[in-house]
């Protein structure tokens, strides 16, 4: 992250409505809201323009006295961050303060100068003269808002700016786009460990009980050349298993994450093995046309027999017949080990998910796999593919144009699939091949069959006039002396 974009961090106990103020913000809904305290676990940060300045909002869990378990954990993180942020914005509650918001204000006194004290909740005119009662603590910036009602909120943006030493742009510069890498699988498989080995810091709490990650967690990190930004997920289980609303919402943002990434990492267990779940991710993967590749994770404890990669890797493609093409990488996650090349693999999926094939080349191809293997004779006689192009990268779609697309066989479809996927460049992502029937030209038709010339009837000879007599038949001639004599020859 460059030192030039401001890092800008809410702050405060549990339910003072951090994650609203958060979400209104950035615009969208990216954390998790929820009356039950403690749902914010981790740092979640978002891109976010101040001002038309481009700048780095964090959210953080709610700091507690407690100091067992999570709480102690999340206190500790959210804390972390006062040193680095550039602009901190401790959030309260107008209608109560508690033990917990004034052992904050102690913590936060060597960072009044970059503080600014918001009272959330002034939903409406009489809790405005509430506001005035936090100048008593001594912050120099104090700001009355609604966070769920967007009351106050450009105030505080002016301030911020003040604060900051920013002025207001009308342009904002667009930033370069990186490749998105989203952890999925269920939990504990060590999502959270992976994306912080990536990352370099701890962006996600590491714990063995099962729920810890709650939020998508963003980072970003460079390999070779190349920025990315990693999804940290929740840990999807079976909606049997699912007791309670954060949970639901975290595993609904789990499989969005989906949607909004380049290449998904599967992660698996190497020592529980495979599951159910893990074959119900892999299909929503593929469905959607990304580019996955097969982690199995905690390969350090791994027994070392001979050719148990090899055994297990048996397993897995037997299992998942619907990841057939996809690369499998065994690391771990705690040591680092295979890391590196699980890297490599993601950039070659990215070539190839952005990989683009000519018309020609493809038809080309598509004229040596006809002639090698031709579709089956269905029903209503021979079925035929006629021609091809390729209409989409990222995800990859072909088009193919047939006589009939009703009861065309889908094993021939399946042989187009593996062809691309063979001769064109895309071994190791997912292909989509539709179909559409070959519509022939009906523009010469539309005015109907073209008339033929034909010769001009003779006129008939307008009859002679007989005055009313009847006219006789002419008499056949007899053939003359010479025509006989040629007949007679003839017979002879």
């Amino acid at each position: 992250m460059s030192k030039e974009i401001p890092v800008i961090a809410i702050i405060g106990r549990p339910n003072t409505g951090k994650s609203t103020l958060f979400n209104r913000l950035v615009g969208k809904r990216r954390a998790i809201t929820d009356p039950t305290a403690g749902v914010t676990r981790d740092l979640l940060q978002e891109k976010w323009f101040l001002g038309g300045h481009q700048a780095v909002l964090i959210d953080s869990g709610g700091v507690k006295l407690d100091k067992e378990g999570f709480d102690d954990l999340v206190s500790r993180k959210s804390l972390s961050i006062l040193d680095s942020a550039d602009a901190i914005i401790f959030l309260v509650d107008c209608m109560e303060l508690t033990p917990e918001d004034h052992a904050l204000m102690q913590k936060l006194r060597p960072y009044e100068a970059k503080t600014i004290l918001a009272v959330n909740k002034i939903d409406d005119e009489t809790r405005d003269d509430l506001v005035w009662n936090f100048f008593s603590f001594g912050f120099q910036r104090v700001v009355g808002i609604s966070s769920a009602h967007g009351i106050g909120i450009d105030l505080l943006e002016e301030t911020l700016l003040g604060m900051l030493g920013l002025e207001e742009l009308v342009d904002i510069e667009q930033e370069a786009p990186r490749l998105k890498l989203a952890l999925l699988g269920k939990p504990n498989t060590g999502k959270s460990t992976l994306a912080n080995y990536l990352v370099k810091k701890e962006i996600s709490i590491v714990s063995d009980i099962p729920g810890t990650t709650r939020d998508v967690v963003i980072g970003e990190f460079s390999y070779k050349g190349t920025e990315f930004e990693i999804l940290d997920t929740a840990g999807i289980r079976r909606k049997t298993k699912v007791d309670d609303d954060v949970e639901y919402y975290s595993v609904n943002r789990a499989i969005k994450t989906i949607d909004e990434a380049d290449v998904v990492l599967l992660m698996i267990d190497s020592i529980e093995g495979l599951s159910e779940q893990d074959k119900k991710i892999a299909a929503l993967i593929v469905r959607r046309g990304k580019g996955v590749i097969m982690v199995l994770n905690k390969a350090d404890l791994l027994s070392g027999v001979a050719n148990q990669y090899a055994a297990m890797e048996d397993r897995v493609r037997f299992l998942f017949p619907v990841l057939s093409f996809a690369p499998l990488c065994f690391i771990s996650a705690l040591t680092g080990k295979g890391v590196e090349e699980l890297m490599d693999t993601v950039l070659k999926i990215e070539a190839q998910l952005n990989h683009r094939v000519d018309t020609s080349v493809v038809n080309n191809a598509l004229r040596a796999w006809t002639e090698s293997y031709q579709p089956s004779r269905g029903a209503e006689g021979h079925n035929k593919v006629y021609y091809g192009t390729q209409i989409s990268a990222d995800p990859v779609k072909f088009l193919f144009f047939v006589n009939k697309v009703k009861d065309f066989p889908q094993n021939y479809i399946s042989y187009l699939n593996n062809c691309v996927r063979k001769d064109l460049g895309f071994p190791s992502v997912p292909v989509e091949i539709d179909l559409r029937e070959r519509r022939r030209n009906t523009s010469n038709n539309a005015l109907g069959p073209k008339p033929t010339e034909k010769a001009e009837p003779r006129p008939k000879a307008a009859p002679k006039s007989t005055s009313g007599r009847a006219i006789a038949k002419p008499r056949p001639k007899k053939p003359g002396a010479k025509a006989k004599a040629i007949a007679m020859g003839k017979k002879r």
